[in-house]
């Protein structure tokens, strides 16, 4: 990895911090180094607060939406919820029907399927609708670029209410109410929701236009929370206050569905961490394996019985995609050596075989060992398809366009994309990929970069440092979790490898010309650095500080990022 040290920031800012929160120097440029520079600003960092999140009716067309719905209810008709099928999706989906079925009965949802319909609004879910004489859709996650779909669905007398998080294109689709913050002409004050966080918004207004407290939405924030962790969305402004009070709600009073999961796992509690790595990929594993409707279904049991059977079903599901992806993996590593490909400076791969579901996530299995932009192609149909991820600084989606003749479509952003061409151009498209991204890339980004937040000595590690570090959470994209420098550590002959090939360490560290006591630390996939670190030998080290649970007992524990001999 190449280490880099975070830009020095304002020194007056930072001692002006340091005594009006009357905290440690570090602490102090960890908090500038997220923007915040005043008191008001870390007051509502540390303290988040329900009252804190914004007005709904700030967000453009939301008196429509709600309008609208409020029209639905007294009418009597028949609404659809409408989302995509990866977990912000589901979520979505589950919150607003859940919360529709609590005072109105006529809703029904709908999840396309992901390999029948592809992603976002589909003809056949309008044609569902059509069929059940339902004449309004409220889509989540999705819609914002659908401009044909909403047309087709007009012509049907049916309308739409969008809530969306995505880029809109150079034109909106004509629906009632489109919601999303990232409208040219959206004021909203945050811009970073998740699809999920939209709908949240949705019923927020709602709620306010009926008089009722913000209060009574607060069992719905499990959801939130669990869709703001799976998307990678920035865990600032409003998802860091929708994120923190969801996760008291998973930690205290989840609804029977999430339990079920948490239930797998001999933990106390959970952080925004957990949600990514353990609930999340089985939630999406539903849409990937069978169908996202498993996941609404776990989402919305009322019973733990009903949750349980529910849970059971989404855990067979995440075992086969995990048994997937390891096999798939491990053919592409093999196809990349075969081919004779390891020092190209992309990674192109195919297997007429390999399961649509899991190639994205096998996209970025590839990234940690060959670091570099990666295409994963398999056969859909009569084309190749494919699930695209890049490296930091490599926009990706800027060299799909420069292969663009080979391709019949192609979607996504700067890190991540997916692409359709015919089975004959696809050697065409490989050596002009390889040859486009060999132009482009610069040979510093082949590299990992890991960024450090500040240089520790072990002295600083107070009891104090560690309480305030751990008003810091939730973190996430935007407020990720300090990664320290420490220099000239040494194992104090504790250590010793993990793992069933010996990949992980957990070693006794203490810093040399130094009296504090030693600390826990693990690093996972540094296995193969342990025989340098005998006998004592110096080492610097970067980690992060984290909240270690074994059997009921919670404990700091640093996490190894890397090392490098001092």
């Amino acid at each position: 990895m190449r280490w880099n040290l975070k830009p020095e920031v304002d020194k007056n800012t930072v001692s002006h911090l340091q005594k009006v929160l009357g905290v440690d120097e570090v602490i102090a440029r960890l908090l500038v180094q997220r923007g915040i520079t005043t008191y008001e600003e870390a007051k509502q960092f540390f303290r988040p607060a329900l009252s804190d999140l914004h007005d709904p009716y700030l967000m453009k067309d939301m008196d429509k939406a709600v309008m609208r719905l409020d029209k639905a209810f007294k009418r009597n008709e028949k609404i659809l919820v409408f989302g995509d099928y990866d977990v912000d999706g589901t979520t979505a989906v589950a919150l607003m029907s859940s919360y529709i079925q609590r005072f109105y009965s006529a809703v029904d949802t709908y999840i396309p399927d992901r390999y029948g319909e592809g992603y976002g609004i589909s003809y056949q879910g309008i044609d569902y609708a059509s069929d059940n004489g339902i004449s309004l859709i409220v889509a989540l996650d999705c819609g914002i670029k659908s401009i044909e779909h909403i047309a087709y669905a007009s012509e049907k007398g049916i309308d739409f209410i969008i809530c969306d998080h995505h880029l809109p294109g150079d034109k909106l689709p004509d629906a009632v109410a489109v919601l999303d913050p990232k409208r040219a002409d959206c004021s909203y004050p945050y811009k970073e929701l998740c699809g999920c966080g939209v709908g949240f918004k949705l019923i927020q207004a709602l709620e306010q236009k009926k008089g009722r407290a913000l209060d009574s939405l607060v069992p719905y924030l499990d959801l939130v929370a669990t869709a703001i962790a799976a998307d990678i969305v920035p865990i600032t402004g409003e998802n860091r206050i929708l994120a923190y009070f969801g996760l008291q709600v998973i930690n205290a009073k989840p609804r029977p569905g999430i339990k079920a999961l948490l239930a797998l796992y001999n933990q106390m509690s959970f952080s925004i961490t957990d949600i990514v790595f353990k609930v999340a990929p089985k939630i999406n594993a539903a849409g990937r394996i069978e169908h996202g409707n498993f996941a609404v279904a776990l989402l919305t049991k009322f019973t733990m019985e009903e949750a349980v059977a529910a849970a059971e079903k989404i855990v067979a599901f995440n075992e086969e995609r995990r048994s997937l992806d390891q096999s798939i993996t491990v053919e592409a590593l093999n196809q990349i050596i075969e081919n004779k490909e390891i020092n190209n400076k992309s990674t192109v791969v195919f297997n007429a075989s390999w399961h649509k579901g899991v190639i994205g996530i096998v996209a970025s299995r590839l990234i940690e060992t060959y670091y570099r932009p990666t295409l994963v192609f398999t056969e859909s149909g009569d084309y190749l398809a494919a699930s695209a991820r890049s490296v930091k600084n490599f926009d990706i989606y800027s060299a799909l366009e420069l292969c663009s003749e080979h391709l019949i479509q192609f979607g996504g952003h700067m890190y991540a994309a997916g692409m359709t061409l015919k089975k004959e151009n696809y050697l065409a498209f490989k050596n002009k990929f390889e040859e486009v991204v060999s132009d482009r890339i610069e040979e510093k980004d082949l590299i990992p970069e890991i960024e450090i937040d500040a240089i520790l000595n072990f002295t600083q590690l107070t009891d104090k440092f560690l309480r305030i570090l751990k008003q810091f959470e939730p973190f996430g994209p935007g407020n990720m979790n300090p990664v320290f420098l420490t220099r000239e550590v040494y194992d104090t002959g504790y250590g010793k490898t993990m793992g069933q090939k010996d990949e992980h360490i957990r070693l006794f560290v203490k810093q040399a010309k130094n009296a504090t006591p030693g600390y826990s630390a693990v690093g996972f996939n540094l296995g193969d650095q342990f025989s340098k670190l005998y006998p004592r030998q110096l080492f610097d080290m970067l980690y992060t500080i984290e909240e270690h649970e074994w059997k009921g007992n919670i404990t700091w524990q640093m996490q190894i990022k890397d090392l490098q001999m001092a």
